[in-house]
This record gives C-alpha cells, structure tokens and sequence, in this order.
C-alpha cells in the first residue's frame, strides 16, 4: 500500500511543507506546488485548501502519478481519493499546524472532499 520506510514517515510528519507535482501523460512532472500534509496511521494524507479546483489538485487528478520532495529528498508517488481517515486527518491537521485560519479550511468542505492519500511507488 503505501511503501514508505519508517524513516521517510517520519521525515515528512517532522516536514512542514511538501512539495508535490501530477505527472502528464507523457510521463514529465508538472511544476511543484507547496502544500501542508499529515501522517496519519502510518500513511501520508494532503488535501487541497482551496478545494477541487486548485491547479495542483487537478493536475494530480488526470493521471493520479507524480512526485514529492521534502527536505531534500524526492520520491515517485501515486495519489488516491481516500475519505476513509478524515477524522483523524483533522485532527492531525489541528495538532500540526494550529487551529487557525488555514487549518479551518482545510478540515471543511470543500477541502475536506480533497483528501488524498499519498503512497510511495
């Protein structure tokens, strides 16, 4: 499933920011974007905080491949629609990133339906 080593998990749970991009059909990356992430029972979960239309959310969407980078590392991922931990996924929000203004958009509708669970290839 989700192919991470315990030491990447834990890189990216201390990372503050990811960088993520969708793959084309082509195989080639589209332009990195930061965005906010969690780790959540040993799985790394994003949603986008300005909902379905933001541009790196579609991007990811047409072919649900691409990569991360964090802390100097990359990695080859492929994205999936995964609603199944969005409790826990707002909680880990709240505890990571405080209960401001972004992390409430995050946790609620639209951004909520983005979660995405982010599996190592």
């Amino acid at each position: 499933m989700s192919n991470w080593t315990t030491a990447e998990l834990d890189e990216l749970d201390d990372a503050y920011e990811i960088r993520v991009a969708g793959s084309r059909r082509d195989g080639s990356l589209r332009s990195f974007r930061i965005i906010w992430h969690v780790v959540v029972d040993g799985a790394l979960y994003a949603r986008s905080v300005n909902g379905p239309d933001a541009g790196w959310y579609v991007g990811v969407q047409r072919q649900m491949t691409g990569a991360i980078q964090w802390g100097g590392s990359q990695r080859d991922v492929v994205y999936v629609d995964d609603p199944s931990h969005d409790d826990a996924v707002d909680e880990a929000y709240r505890a990571k990133y405080g209960n401001g203004s972004p992390t409430k958009a995050l946790n609620r509708e639209p951004a909520r339906g983005t979660t995405l669970r982010i599996d190592a290839k």
